[in-house]
C-alpha cells in the first residue's frame, strides 16, 4: 500500500514538474467581444503555457471580418495573404518608398547577407587562417633544413649606399602600416572566435572597437607608403631578359653560386608587383568599405569579365551585395599579401645575412652588395668614377 502511495506521489510530482501548465491552468478567454480575433493576452498566456481556447481558429479562417482591424496593436490584413507580395519583398523586386532616403534603404530584405556570413565565418577564417600559420611553419622547416644565406667569404667591412633616407621611410612607412593593417584586421576577421573564449566579451568589446579605429585610419598611411614606393622604385623594378636567368638559377637559394642582379633581382620585383597590384585592390576595396554604398566595384568590375571571359557573373547588385563583395574581397586580397609579405620579411631578416642593413642604416657591406646585386654595384662604382673624374 505505501509503495502504491509514493508511486502515485512521484506520478503527480513528476506531472507538475514537466507539465507546469497543469499547476497554472487559468480560466478560459470568452472570444465573444474580440470577434475571435487573437489578442496580446492571448500570446502571453501562451508564453506563460495557461490553457488557452483555440477553437476561434477554425472559425475565422479565411473570414477577414473576424480579424483584428489593422490599425490595432495586433491588426492583420485578415485572411488575404498576398504571396506576390512578400515574393517580391523577398528577393528585392519592388520599388518602395522610404521616408530616409539612401542607396540601401530601399532593399527590405537582402538574403545575400546569410551566404556572405557563412563564407565569411567559414572558409576565409579556416582557409586564410590556415595559410598564414602553413607559411610560418614552412618558413621554420626551410631555415633548419637551408640555414642562414651568408657571406661567401665573410664581410668585405667596407659599406655602399644601397637606399637613401626617403627610400627607408617610404618603405617603413608602407611596412608599419601594413602589419597594423594586418594585426587590427585578424583581431576583427578572427577576434569573435579566438578571443572572446580568452579574454572575455566586455575586453574583446574595446579591442575590437579600438582595432576598428586603428584600421580605419592607418589606411590612409598605407596607401600613402604604396604611392611612394610606386614613385620611387618602379623605373628600377621593369622585367627584362636578366631576371629570367635568376630565376632559372633559384636566386642562389639552393646553390653556392649568386645570379647576376641590378638594384633589384627577379625576386624583389615580384614582391614589388606583388604589393602593388595587390594593394591597389585591397585599398579600393577598403575605400569602398569606408564609404558604404558610396563607391560600387563589383557590379561594373563583373561587366567587364564578363565581355571579356564570356562569363555570367552578376552586374545588378544591391548596394548591400556590394558591400559584401568589397568585404570579401577585401579579406581575400589581404590573405594573399600577408602571405608575400612573411616570405619577404624572412628574408629580409633572420634568412640571409647582411639584407636587413638595406632598409637599417642604408648602407649595406660591398661583398654582400657584390654578391646579390653585382650589376647594381658596377652601376653605382662607375657613377661615382665619373663624378670624381669631373
Amino acid at each position: 500500500m505505501n509503495k502504491r502511495l509514493l508511486g502515485a506521489a512521484a506520478l503527480v510530482l513528476a506531472s507538475l514538474i514537466f507539465n507546469p501548465a497543469w499547476a497554472q491552468e487559468g480560466p478560459e478567454v470568452d472570444r465573444t467581444a474580440t470577434g475571435g480575433a487573437q489578442t496580446l493576452e492571448d500570446i502571453m498566456r501562451r508564453q506563460e503555457q495557461q490553457k488557452l481556447d483555440d477553437s476561434f481558429r477554425s472559425e475565422n479562417l479565411g473570414n477577414p471580418e473576424k480579424a483584428a482591424p489593422i490599425t490595432e496593436q495586433l491588426g492583420t490584413r485578415g485572411g488575404v495573404s498576398d504571396a506576390d507580395t512578400w515574393r517580391a519583398i523577398r528577393y528585392n523586386q519592388i520599388d518602395p518608398t522610404v521616408q530616409s532616403p539612401g542607396p540601401a534603404n530601399g532593399v527590405m530584405i537582402q538574403d545575400g547577407g546569410i551566404s556572405w556570413y557563412k563564407l565569411r565565418e567559414g572558409p576565409i577564417i579556416t582557409w586564410g587562417g590556415g595559410a598564414l600559420l602553413g607559411i610560418i611553419v614552412l618558413l621554420v622547416v626551410f631555415y633548419f633544413v637551408r640555414g642562414k644565406i651568408m657571406i661567401d667569404g665573410g664581410p668585405a667591412g667596407t659599406t655602399i649606399e644601397r637606399f637613401k633616407a626617403i627610400d627607408r621611410f617610404g618603405h617603413w612607412l608602407l611596412a608599419g602600416s601594413f602589419i597594423a593593417l594586418g594585426v587590427t584586421g585578424l583581431l576583427t576577421l578572427m577576434g569573435r572566435s579566438f578571443l572572446i573564449p580568452v579574454i572575455g566579451l566586455d575586453a574583446f568589446s574595446t579591442l575590437a572597437v579600438g582595432s576598428k579605429w586603428l584600421h580605419n585610419n592607418i589606411a590612409w598611411a598605407f596607401m600613402l607608403g604604396l604611392v611612394m614606393t610606386f614613385v620611387m622604385w618602379v623605373a628600377h623594378n621593369i622585367p627584362d631578359k636578366l631576371d629570367w636567368q635568376w630565376i632559372k638559377a633559384g636566386g642562389g637559394i639552393f646553390t653556392k653560386g649568386h645570379p647576376s642582379a641590378r638594384k633589384f633581382n627577379a625576386g624583389q620585383k615580384v614582391v614589388f608587383w606583388t604589393v602593388m597590384l595587390l594593394g591597389v585592390s585591397v585599398s579600393l576595396s577598403g575605400l569602398s568599405l569606408l564609404f558604404p554604398f558610396q563607391m560600387p566595384l563589383f557590379g561594373d568590375t563583373f561587366g567587364v569579365i564578363n565581355s571579356i571571359l564570356g562569363t555570367g557573373l552578376p552586374t545588378e547588385l544591391t548596394p548591400h551585395e556590394e558591400m559584401q563583395y568589397a568585404n570579401i574581397w577585401h579579406s581575400i586580397v589581404a590573405f594573399v599579401m600577408m602571405l608575400a609579405i612573411i616570405a619577404h620579411i624572412y628574408i629580409g631578416t633572420v634568412g640571409m645575412e647582411g639584407a636587413f642593413d638595406a632598409m637599417g642604416s642604408g648602407q649595406v657591406d660591398l661583398e654582400w652588395a657584390r654578391q646579390h646585386h653585382d650589376l647594381w654595384v658596377e652601376e653605382e662604382e662607375a657613377k661615382q668614377g665619373k663624378g670624381g673624374s669631373s
